[in-house]
């Protein structure tokens, strides 16, 4: 998916929203554990039920590697039920040495037919590169993180700035913003007028939205560029929404919830030119 067609996308619903697909087996409702593929039969009717209200989904490949070969082929399953119209995100987190790196791009853009995937900097450019060489598909950077060992590197000064400000402006050279994005935890939402000032054309992925506790209407205001420039991840808030046998109707109805405030600032953008 090109930049272009994922920004007329947000436009068109009035949503940012990604649906995180953190199945975890042990929280899926009773009553489908005794379906061939209980995981696989959660992620069909989240889809179904949330589709209309996001413009991408995420699966977090640890849930489903979990499970070794089965786990992979609900994830194929999976990612092959999103609809085509939707932007498809594996966050993998891989990076290593170049050739290993290739094999990785290989994976989840070949094999596995994602837009984008997740990718550590820790090993630098050699070892980002192999992602960016693939044609209408997306590198998403680590940037700035929600969790708390963000202090041990990230946050750590590294010449006139932090360390994670020098991730952000030594890979933007590395690709464009037709090709990468960064994670950008939505806890940090006091980093982002920074951020923004840093990379003003790159869209970043935020997940930290919901059970995590960040703000949206914070990072919508902060981040927002001329694009939206966003990608708003919510995973337990939807999926979980509930774990009885409406789940299904709960994630709906906290998908659209999320569109319905996204839309207002949408439309405010749009109005401001």
């Amino acid at each position: 998916m090109t930049r272009q067609q994922l920004s007329s996308f947000i436009r068109s619903t009035g949503s940012y929203l990604c649906v995180g697909l953190d199945s975890d087996p042990a929280k899926i409702p009773p009553h489908l554990r005794s379906s061939k593929n209980p995981v696989f039969e959660f992620n069909r009717q989240i889809i179904d039920a949330t589709k209309d209200h996001c413009v991408a989904y995420k699966i977090n490949t640890a849930f489903y590697e979990a499970d070794g070969v089965k786990g992979w082929e609900t994830m194929e399953r999976t990612v092959n039920y999103i609809p085509k119209s939707h932007f498809t995100i594996a966050d993998a987190k891989r990076g290593d040495i170049g050739n290993t790196s290739a094999q990785y791009a290989r994976a989840f853009f070949e094999t596995l037919p994602f837009d984008a995937v997740t990718v550590a900097p820790y090993m630098g450019e050699d070892s980002v590169r192999p992602f960016l060489e693939h044609k209408d598909k997306w590198t998403i950077l680590l940037g700035l993180t929600s969790n708390a060992g963000a202090r041990d590197f990230e946050l750590q000064p590294a010449g006139d700035g932090l360390l994670y400000e020098k991730v952000l402006t030594s890979a933007a050279r590395w690709g464009t913003p037709d090709n990468l994005m960064y994670v950008v935890g939505a806890t940090q939402a006091e980093a982002f007028t920074r951020i923004r000032s840093l990379t003003p054309d790159h869209f970043y992925l935020v997940p930290g939205v919901g059970a995590q506790g960040g703000s949206l209407e914070a990072i919508s205001k902060k981040a927002m560029n001329k694009d939206i420039g966003l990608l708003v991840n919510a995973s337990r808030a939807v999926i979980f929404a509930s774990t009885g046998e409406d789940f299904a109707a709960a994630a709906k109805k906290a998908a659209a919830d999320y569109q319905e405030e996204m839309r207002r600032y949408v439309s405010t953008a749009a109005a401001a030119g």
